[in-house]
C-alpha cells in the first residue's frame, strides 16, 4: 500500500517555489520518491545532485570569499551542505507535504526525518540539473542560500566524521576519500545500506553500515578516522 501521494497540484506548486519550469515533470516526481514507495525512486538522482551542490557551493564561495584560504573555505562549505542545513532548507520549500512514502515510512514519520529530507533536497537539485542543465542547478542554489549567512568564521560545531576525514586529509594534501555503496540488505522500506571508505594513497578501506547511504557514509567515514589517527600517535 501506498501511503502518500504527489498530486499535479504539489508538483506545480513545488515548481513556483524552485522558480523553474520543467520539461519533464517526472524527473521532479522521481527526486520526491523515497525508496519505501517505489524502486523506481530518488536515490540515483540524489547521488548526482550531491556532487552538483557540492559544486555549485564551492563556486558561490569562491566569488564571495575571495581572500579566504581552501582550507577555511571547504570547512564553510562544510557547513552549507551538512544535512542540518539541507533540512531546514527543505522545510522552506515544504518538501515534508511533497514526499512519496511507503506506508510503513509515512506512518514511522519519515517526512519530518531530517535523512530523508536532505536527501530529498539533493534530489531535486539533481533532477533540475537533469531538466535543464548546471546553469539552472546552479541558480537555484543559489536562491536557495541567498538568505543563509555565509561567513568565513562559519565553524563545523560537531563535526560529522566525513567533514573530520576530509580536513585531516586535506590537513595532509592527500586526496579525498572515495565512498561506494557495496551491499544493501532488507525490505525496500527498511533497507540498510553498507558502505565502503576508501583512501587510495594508503590502499584502505573501511566499511559502515546504516539506514540510509548518507549515515553509511558517515559510519564508514568514523571506521576510517579510528585507522589515520593511530597513524598519529
Amino acid at each position: 500500500m501506498r501511503a502518500t501521494a504527489t498530486s499535479s497540484a504539489d508538483l506545480l506548486a513545488l515548481q513556483k517555489c524552485l522558480q523553474h519550469d520543467f520539461s519533464n515533470p517526472k524527473l521532479l516526481a522521481q527526486a520526491l520518491t523515497h525508496r519505501s514507495f517505489s524502486a523506481d525512486n530518488n536515490e540515483r538522482i540524489e547521488f548526482l545532485g550531491d556532487s552538483v551542490l557540492n559544486l555549485a557551493v564551492a563556486a558561490l564561495l569562491y566569488e564571495q570569499l575571495s581572500e579566504v584560504p581552501e582550507g577555511d573555505l571547504s570547512r564553510v562549505r562544510a557547513n552549507l551542505v551538512k544535512q542540518d542545513t539541507l533540512h531546514k532548507l527543505a522545510l522552506v520549500l515544504g518538501l515534508p507535504d511533497r514526499l512519496r512514502l511507503g506506508e510503513g515510512e509515512a506512518k514511522s514519520g519519515g517526512q519530518n526525518r531530517p535523512s530523508i529530507l536532505a536527501d530529498a533536497l539533493e534530489a531535486v537539485i539533481g533532477a533540475v540539473y537533469l531538466d535543464a542543465g548546471f546553469d539552472k542547478a546552479d541558480q537555484l542554489v543559489r536562491r536557495l542560500f541567498k538568505d543563509v549567512e555565509i561567513n568565513p568564521q562559519m565553524q563545523a560545531i560537531g563535526k560529522d566524521p566525513k567533514t573530520e576525514l576530509q580536513e585531516w586529509l586535506q590537513g595532509r594534501k592527500m586526496k579525498l576519500p572515495i565512498y561506494r555503496v557495496v551491499g544493501t540488505m532488507g525490505a525496500a522500506h527498511k533497507q540498510t545500506f553498507e558502505v565502503e571508505c576508501e583512501i587510495t594513497e594508503y590502499g584502505r578501506a573501511e566499511r559502515g553500515i546504516g539506514g540510509s547511504r548518507r549515515v553509511g557514509e558517515q559510519a564508514a567515514a568514523t571506521a576510517m578516522l579510528m585507522f589515520v589517527k593511530t597513524l598519529d600517535s
